[in-house]
Order: structure tokens, then C-alpha cells, then sequence
């Protein structure tokens, strides 16, 4: 009898590999795989030499990989510099966009006010306002406040809201929370306040990771903002940085893509590494605040 519930349970075992699970899996590889391939050509792009890159056929894989390429563009560029501003940055939109947009969110799921749907939907039709449209007056707003040239434009808004869609992921998530712990702790005389620090922010981590994350990737890679508001090369960001090492290398006129995708690797490896690191709680704060949302 134990051997006929064994090899019953065995059974299950080979589920996985049925076509209708292998084929999906398949799929998902390949289109992985077809995502990677414009990384993995930039990686060996930063590894070849400068006549390996103008090659035609064009080669693959380096044949003797140069690791000089990045101390080239370390040397040339202050990449060190670009680094730093880019990572104040980040780290003071992170701090604020996600704290702001977890106080807003508590607002919405769990306070009780008059005109509470109607602002909230107001603050989802904001994500149908191209940022285009606010453009020139939040650029005559900052250059009044003589905030221009400096890193107060890209950071200081994100303490104000953190974005229509981090409230609404957040007030999703929150949602999902019972709300009976919030009347436990108001019969012991806990307040709002301390409910929102000590008992919701605790229990929303895996939505705050990814607000967190998906914030810094934006921000990191932010092109436009720090074009319109940095103007000397010692404010400037990564992705501004590198159009000006373009530029001032002579890389338009003269092309040496092996030491522009250098750059470009020193400049995505941070952000790359942490989206790898923190990809498990992304997935677990986006499926859960889908499933029970």
C-alpha cells in the first residue's frame, strides 16, 4: 500500500515538463533572451577593440577582451563625479517620492473625509497629463526660485505626493491590510500617526520596495530633468554625462563606440544590480497588491 501512494505521489513529480508548461517556459526564454540581446551586444561592444568594432562581418565576441576600454573611460570623463550627483539624487527622490506617496496612500485607504473620491480620482487623472504640459511652468517656477543649476528642481517635488502611481499602488496594497490591527491599536491609544510608522509601513514592504526601486531606475536614468535644469558639468548626472563625454571626446565626429559603451556599462551596472537584487520583492509587492487589491 505504501508503494502503490508513493509511486502515486511520484507521478506528480513530471508535471512540469507536460508540453502545455514546457512551451510557455520556452517562449519566456526565448523573448528573455530577444530583451538581453541589445545588453549583452553593449557588453561585448565595450570589450573589443576599436578595429574590431568597425569590422565588417561584424564580430561577435571579442577576441582578445579590452579591459582597457573602462579605465579609458574613467580616465577620460569624470564618470566618478556623474556618479555622485546621480546617486544624491536618486537616493533623496527615493527617500521622498516613497515616504510622501505611503503618507498620501494611508490617507486615501484608511482616513474618512468629505470629497475623499473625488480627490483621489483627481489625483489619478494626473496620469493622463503629459509632462510636457507642465514643463514651462514648473521651469518658470524653479528659475524664481533661483533653484536652477542646482539638484532642488529633480528632488524637492518628490516630497510632495511621490506620484499618482506610487498612491495608487500604495493605497491598493494598504487596502489588503485587515483593518481590524488599525482598531486594536486605536483602543489601545495608539494614533494615526503612530499606526501609519509602526504598523503600516512595517507591513507594506514589499509595496514600498517597489515603489522604491521602480522610482530609483526612473530616476537614475532621468535624461530630460537634469538636460533642463543642470547647466555646468559639476551638477551634471550619469545620463546627461554621458552626452557630454560624446561630445567633448570628439565621439560624434570621431566614433570610438567601444569607449561610449564602456561608459554606458559603468553607468547601468548599479541599477542593473539592484533590480537583480530586489527582484524578488518587486514581484511579491506587485502580485500581491494585484491579487488582493
Amino acid at each position: 500500500m505504501s508503494k502503490t501512494v508513493s509511486l502515486a505521489g511520484s507521478s506528480k513529480g513530471p508535471a512540469s515538463l507536460r508540453p502545455s508548461r514546457l512551451l510557455p517556459t520556452l517562449l519566456l526564454c526565448l523573448l528573455g533572451f530577444i530583451f538581453l540581446i541589445p545588453v549583452l551586444w553593449m557588453l561585448s561592444l565595450s570589450l573589443q577593440s576599436f578595429q574590431e568594432t568597425i569590422q565588417n562581418p561584424l564580430t561577435i565576441l571579442p577576441h582578445h577582451p579590452q579591459w582597457g576600454n573602462y579605465l579609458q573611460a574613467f580616465h577620460d570623463a569624470p564618470l566618478l563625479l556623474y556618479m555622485e550627483n546621480t546617486l544624491t539624487i536618486t537616493i533623496a527622490v527615493v527617500v521622498g517620492a516613497t515616504f510622501s506617496a505611503a503618507f498620501c496612500a494611508y490617507a486615501f485607504a484608511r482616513l474618512r473625509f468629505r470629497g475623499r473620491g473625488l480627490l483621489f480620482g483627481l489625483v489619478l487623472a494626473t496620469l493622463m497629463l503629459p509632462p510636457a504640459v507642465t514643463l514651462i511652468p514648473l521651469y518658470i517656477l524653479f528659475r524664481n526660485l533661483h533653484w536652477i543649476n542646482t539638484f532642488l528642481p529633480l528632488t524637492v517635488p518628490a516630497f510632495f505626493g511621490g506620484g499618482a502611481f506610487n498612491i495608487f499602488l500604495l493605497r491598493q496594497f494598504i487596502l489588503t491590510i485587515p483593518r481590524e490591527l488599525d482598531e486594536a491599536a486605536l483602543i489601545d491609544g495608539a494614533s494615526h500617526w503612530q499606526i501609519f510608522l509602526y504598523l503600516i509601513l512595517p507591513l507594506s514592504k514589499p509595496a514600498l520596495t517597489v515603489v522604491a526601486v521602480m522610482t530609483a531606475v526612473a530616476t537614475w536614468n532621468d535624461f530630460l530633468g537634469p538636460l533642463i535644469y543642470l547647466n555646468t558639468p559639476d551638477h551634471f548626472t550619469m545620463a546627461l554625462g554621458l552626452v557630454s563625454y560624446a561630445g567633448n571626446a570628439g565621439l560624434y565626429t570621431n566614433p570610438q563606440p567601444e569607449l561610449l559603451m564602456a561608459a554606458t556599462v559603468m553607468m547601468i551596472a548599479p541599477i542593473l544590480l539592484l533590480f537583480i537584487f530586489a527582484q524578488r520583492y518587486i514581484i511579491q509587492g506587485i502580485v500581491t497588491t494585484g491579487i488582493k487589491g
